[in-house]
């Protein structure tokens, strides 16, 4: 199998990964989500993000907003399930932050997690990079 040359996302120790490319850090109840370095370098320059009312229900697995780019737009899966405590209003002026800053500034939504057992469907750092690796591969 031929793959082209892999240059590796940052991908953070510390957090949490799904397969559709969204980060969740942990902090006891709260979740803050975003989407990975991987994903904004997939979907190029981000022009707007759509972000869900805070107050709103979000369930693992499930779309909650999306990511328009210069090239494409994509759904925002929830990496956990719970009640959006806050939404990163930043974003309505500066959506490049996703691209800039993926994992500090560029962040999306705060979630208070319903249920934490949830977090062990998820990936770490490790799985994560591998899985970027053999996705890549494919294409």
């Amino acid at each position: 199998q031929i793959c082209l040359p892999f240059v590796m996302p940052t991908v953070l120790k510390d957090l949490k990964y799904a397969d559709s490319h969204e980060w969740v850090k942990v902090n006891g109840n709260s979740a803050t989500v975003g989407i990975t370095d991987h994903a904004q370098d997939h979907l190029g320059d981000v022009v707007y993000v759509e972000l869900p009312e805070v107050g709103a229900t979000v369930t693992q697995g499930d779309s909650f907003g999306a990511v328009e780019s210069v090239k494409a737009t994509s759904d925002i899966n929830s990496p956990v399930s719970g009640k959006v405590v806050e939404v990163n209003e930043e974003l309505h002026s500066a959506p490049a932050l996703v691209n800039s800053s993926p994992y500090e500034n560029g962040w999306i939504i705060k979630v208070e997690m319903s249920d934490n057992g949830e977090l062990n469907n998820l990936m770490d750092s490790e799985k994560y990079s591998k899985f970027c690796e053999e996705e890549d591969c494919k294409h």
